[in-house]
């Protein structure tokens, strides 16, 4: 068995559960639509429980991990690799999440923003689960331009 080890390869994974719990907003249209869909959200939920439990919880939570795992030399590269990409897709997800609050909750929520929505919500998840699929593996998820952020970060 080449590569990590397991307990590397898991909480690699681990890390992804951030941006996930940042898209969930987006995929509101798509769990009323398609309830069975909310199984998604469940390996989620604690997190976003706990981010809601405690004040700019989202923030602590970035702070912590970047701080305490990214750089951490002492941490193994795998882990500081997947978790910087996973605070990288989340940080896009905020901005997304404050573009949307700002520019296009005026509009309502008409079928354009919906539309929007879901394909924010379906391209998270897609992003989520390959990168979660190639942490398992053992491998780096290569994530075009984010990836490259995150080896010069960590290099």
């Amino acid at each position: 068995m080449e590569g990590p080890p397991i307990w590397q390869r898991l909480l690699g994974a681990l890390a992804y559960l951030l941006p996930l719990s940042d898209a969930l907003r987006f995929g509101q249209a798509l769990f009323d639509m398609f309830p069975l869909l909310q199984w998604v959200a469940v390996p989620a939920l604690p997190l976003v429980v706990l981010e809601q439990a405690i004040p700019f919880g989202g923030l602590v939570l970035f702070l912590l991990l970047f701080l305490l795992v990214v750089r951490n030399p002492r941490v193994p590269y795998p882990i500081r690799f997947n978790v910087l990409q996973a605070i990288l897709i989340d940080i896009v997800l905020v901005l997304l999440t404050l573009a949307f609050d700002t520019l296009l909750a005026p509009l309502g929520a008409g079928f354009a923003i919906r539309t929007l929505s879901n394909t924010i919500f379906l391209g998270t998840l897609l992003l989520v689960l390959f990168s979660v699929i190639q942490s398992l593996r053992g491998k780096e998820a290569d994530i075009p331009t984010v990836s490259e952020a995150v080896r010069m970060q960590l290099f």
